[in-house]
């Protein structure tokens, strides 16, 4: 076995959800569906150009829309792992009773299950938040692996800063912030003990990629590898490499544009929208060609879970 394996996975959080983190009105129809319409033949390209099985995050109630079922029946057939991001996207499901928590991930469960014709294996809370009993939850319901903690004291910060920046400004974004001892957690893949951030003997967590510690465990996720630019792309990808696993986490928004796709509303907000799809696509590629040359083979998350498990 390749003691060095990479996967990279994307999150298919549709624009409305950038809506609700910003506090905005939801667009039009038409730029409301633009991640699944315009972003993922993007990233059908990038993955297939550069023959990689990928991870995709599907939010439950996303498969109600027309086109979209045969769009991740497309991608299943392709050979990209289909995996569970919940069924109504709640930032703060954390937060919420166990009926909902059960729900949530249930109704998704059954719902990609109707279109690949197996449950999901895998699930990512939505903003990477996460807690105790939502881990005994995903145990309960045959779930795999989880891939939701992200020990990032940076992105951390970032993110508390931001919340607080769209309050000031008299909007309400829906995104919430995490127990700040998820810091804490290994940075590798583990098994959760309880509290979750500890090791144990529990659910199989792969964490969201963060740089090695010496560098400050910087986020190694979309936004910043496309922000970073080629040579930024390739610095963070050196800096990363030499994790066992390196989890490289996109969104479906890391490969749209905003001319192409009508997001002019949302580029003052969504800082990866400055650069356009072509330029985030180069950065992407850089970091996979660094990963590559790093000795890294690529895979899903689900066949990196049987690996670590």
């Amino acid at each position: 076995m390749n003691p060095r394996v990479a996967a990279i996975s994307v999150d298919l959080d549709e624009i409305p959800c950038y809506c609700g983190i910003h506090g905005l009105v939801p667009p039009d129809q038409a730029a409301a569906n633009a991640i699944y319409e315009r972003a993922i033949p993007r990233l059908e390209q990038l993955f297939e150009e550069e023959n990689i099985p990928a991870t995709f995050f599907v939010i439950g109630r996303d498969l109600a829309s027309p086109g979209n079922p045969a769009r991740i029946q497309r991608l299943h057939n392709a050979g990209h792992e289909i995996a569970n991001h919940s069924q109504n996207h709640l930032y703060d499901m954390s937060r919420r009773g166990p009926e909902t928590i059960r729900s949530e991930v249930l109704e998704a469960i059954d719902g990609i299950g109707n279109i690949t014709g197996a449950a999901p294996v895998g699930f990512r809370a939505p903003g990477y938040t996460i807690n105790d009993a939502m881990f005994a939850t995903l145990s309960e319901l045959g779930v795999e692996y989880d891939s939701s903690v992200f020990p990032c004291p940076t992105y951390y910060g970032a993110k508390t800063l931001a919340i607080g920046a769209i309050r000031a400004r008299g909007r309400r974004s829906q995104s919430i912030v995490d127990d700040p001892r998820m810091l804490t957690a290994p940075a590798d893949p583990y098994r959760v003990g309880t509290p979750y951030w500890r090791r144990g003997d529990g659910l199989l967590e792969l964490p969201i990629g963060v740089t090695r510690a010496a560098f400050g465990q910087l986020p190694y996720i979309g936004t910043s590898v496309v922000l970073s630019g080629d040579r930024g792309a390739t610095w963070l990808s050196k800096m990363t490499a030499g994790r066992p696993l390196v989890n490289l986490e996109l969104h479906g928004i890391d490969l749209a544009d905003v001319k192409e796709d009508g997001l002019e509303f949302l580029a003052p907000h969504q800082p990866d929208l400055k650069r356009s799809a072509q330029e985030k696509s180069s950065a992407l590629r850089a970091a996979i060609r660094t990963l590559r040359d790093s000795g890294y083979e690529f895979v899903t998350l689900a066949d990196a879970a049987s690996r670590f498990a």
